[in-house]
């Protein structure tokens, strides 16, 4: 199928520069304006001409306001409404929305004449392998995530025992019940066709959320409740629910498309845009609606072409999958902190940080003895969040979160008090520790069944560390001595009481033992010895002197970048430092004698036992994307919100970047100083 112009058109995204006249205050977000914007529509006030548009939002109550204008000027209309993927909370609660549907022809809700989407789902050829791909790997990732419109939902909330008859309630006075060709009586009508249809099933209705915030009432109440009939209220993953569902009914709600998305036929009563092109039951179908489409074909033209997904750090019209990403990192930290923690084992210059990434939804409770933090946390419901390495016998919740820094740290040392980019939090263990599981090793261990277009984001996300010789903490000069030529095998001093050393090592504990163990098993080789930069600035432990070090290493790469000196070198040789999974993301073999977390994977040479528990065997993309995606949060210091490691990745390149304050300056200075004493201030 050929499309015309016109569909091509919908599909580019709209003209180039075109005046947009609004009557509307909700226009006056700055979310919506810069949509509008970036989407090629000059926001005007006034009287406008017939060549331009005027911006209603769908058919609200104040969209006669512009309606009228239309007429009165012959001017276009455009209609304005939420993208299908929106925020974490409602509208009403203020969130701005991720994207946005810009519709010159109707309303997706609307049956009575066809809107952009419907001519895109009419018209279109949808017949693009990569667009189709696109649609089928983003379908795996948004069930996966338990992403929905709203996302307020705890994905492990206990439901109802597999095998009920889905009902979806809506809002009462929703326009796309009315446009939709339905009715207030269609809910009751529909119910009895449920328990009539599923005789002796369990009867679940499903509230709509903004019922469930108090902001509108739904169109079933406590009297529908019978001894097989249920209303659900509870706020739950939609996509958990339709797991367990053999049914799904609905007049026009948003969750039939979730459904069919899901694998799903749902029986329709009313006419949503989802409706009429082979892919539910419908009871009063669209007769205009002939093609038949497949899940990926509707998905891809209802999420891909059709809306105008925001990048709000980066300010610019981003794709779905971008989309997805500033999804993701905003419901999962909505989904870890919403109850609150109370953190234990945080040195007093971390609490501010910390609070800015794990206090928005509520405060912080700071209590360092054990003790005193558990009781708070039981007490209050919060989860404890703990220092990892200060975790004792003593500490104990109903949910515990250990963290530690992440591994695109900052450009600076935390010794520097530079505050961090990226913080990891685990509820099973920690990453350096293997002795017990972790929540890095499952998501590695599950990273094997990735879907394309994820293992594309991993690959990216390699290029733009290794394109931007970027590391743990970005310092360091970019000038290093001729190392000659022949093997070059690097190898990185560590903290030699760090709890990765203390944890994931036996009988090579120190760097000077490191070291000998280099030489003794590559003799002819030019080695080179990069000391920590904690250890060089005498913040920590492990110190060799110079004179010991030359006695096994040609070259002492002191205050020197990382990354150059992985460039310049063949080999790395590890205990279990971070260097040497920045080495594995830039092609380099790596040999550990300690168990870092990326040992035991089939991507390393191990000189020391790794856990049984580690039998996957993922590729350095899949890793990589556990590592570096999966597994930590990132914080953005220009918008102060959570955000994908693709914005921290251009804050670490271009910033602009947090700087401690002149009390933490002078406090790193002290710091120093006594660093002899160090074990009093840690």
């Amino acid at each position: 199928m050929t499309p015309d112009p016109l569909i091509e058109d919908i599909a580019a995204g709209g003209p180039t520069s075109r005046r947009l006249f609004i009557y509307n205050g909700g226009f006056l977000s700055r979310r919506i304006r810069r949509i509008l914007t970036l989407s090629g529509y000059a926001l005007r006030l006034g009287k406008p001409g017939a060549d331009d548009l005027i911006g209603v939002w769908g058919h609200s109550p104040t969209a006669h306001r512009g309606e009228a204008m239309s007429r009165h000027s012959g001017a276009g209309l455009l209609r304005v409404e939420d993208a299908f993927l929106r925020s974490v909370h409602p509208g009403r609660s203020g969130s701005p929305p991720l994207g946005l549907h810009l519709d010159t022809r109707g309303v997706h809700f609307d049956s009575s004449h066809p809107s952009d989407l419907e001519l895109l789902l009419a018209k279109h050829p949808l017949d693009d392998t990569a667009l189709l791909n696109r649609a089928r790997d983003a379908m795996v990732r948004i069930r996966r995530n338990h992403l929905s419109k709203y996302n307020a939902f705890d994905p492990a909330a206990p439901i109802p025992d597999p095998g009920y008859v889905l009902v979806i309630d809506q809002t009462r006075g929703d326009a796309s019940i009315r446009l939709g060709n339905g009715s207030e009586s269609m809910f009751a009508e529909m119910l009895a066709f449920a328990q009539i249809e599923h005789p002796g099933k369990k009867i679940l209705i499903k509230t709509h959320p903004e019922t469930q915030s108090g902001y509108k009432t739904g169109h079933y109440d406590e009297s529908v409740q019978d001894g097989r009939t249920h209303l659900f209220t509870d706020p739950v993953s939609p996509q958990a629910l339709l797991e367990g569902a053999i049914a799904v009914y609905t007049v026009t709600s948003q969750i039939g498309f979730e459904a069919i998305c899901a694998g799903h036929r749902p029986r329709v009563f009313g006419q949503p845009f989802y409706g009429g092109w082979g892919l539910s039951d419908d009871e009063n179908p669209v007769p205009r609606r002939e093609r038949r489409l497949t899940r990926a074909q509707l998905f891809a033209a209802a999420m891909i072409l059709y809306p105008k997904w925001y990048d709000p750090f980066r300010d610019r019209l981003c794709s779905l999958e971008d989309a997805l990403s500033i999804l993701e990192s905003q419901v999962r930290a909505w989904r870890d902190d919403h109850r609150g923690h109370v953190a234990s084992g945080m040195r007093l210059w971390k609490r501010g940080p910390l609070q800015k990434v794990f206090g928005q939804s509520k405060p912080l409770i700071f209590e360092n003895d054990p003790t005193r933090a558990s009781a708070k946390a039981t007490a209050t419901g919060r989860s404890l969040l703990i220092w990892a390495g200060k975790e004792t016998h003593a500490h104990s919740a109903a949910r515990i979160f250990r963290v530690e820094d992440g591994f695109l740290r900052s450009r600076g040392l935390g010794a520097d008090l530079i505050p961090p980019l990226s913080l990891v939090t685990d509820d099973l263990g920690i990453y350096y520790d293997p002795t017990r599981p972790s929540r890095l090793e499952r998501l590695i261990g599950l990273s094997v069944g990735l879907t394309p277009s994820e293992i594309q984001q991993s690959e990216s996300i390699i290029a733009a560390i290794t394109r931007q010789n970027l590391s743990k903490y970005n310092i360091g000069r970019d000038t290093y001595p001729d190392l000659g030529k022949g093997l070059r095998i690097l190898v990185p001093g560590q903290v030699e009481d760090d709890a990765s050393i203390r944890s994931g090592c036996s009988d090579c504990r120190t760097n000077l033992d490191l070291l000998r163990r280099a030489r003794q098993a590559h003799p002819d080789a030019i080695i080179v010895y990069k000391p920590h930069p904690d250890v060089e600035k005498g913040l920590r432990m492990g110190n060799v002197a110079e004179v010991e070090a030359h006695k096994y290493a040609d070259h002492i790469a002191r205050d020197t970048d990382p990354t150059r000196l992985i460039d310049a070198c063949d080999h790395i040789w590890t205990m279990t430092s971070l260097l040497g999974f920045e080495a594995l993301l830039r092609g380099k073999s790596v040999t550990c004698l300690g168990v870092p977390f990326y040992a035991g994977w089939g991507l390393t040479d191990e000189l020391a036992p790794t856990p049984e528990r580690r039998s996957a065997r993922p590729t350095l993309a899949q890793l990589a994307h556990a590592v570096l995606i999966g597994y930590p949060r990132y914080h953005d210091p220009v918008t102060n919100a959570p955000c994908p490691v693709e914005v921290v990745i251009d804050r670490l390149t271009h910033g602009p970047l947090p700087r401690p304050g002149p009390g933490n300056r002078l406090l790193a200075k002290l710091q120093g100083v006594f660093a002899s004493r160090a074990a009093l201030w840690r």
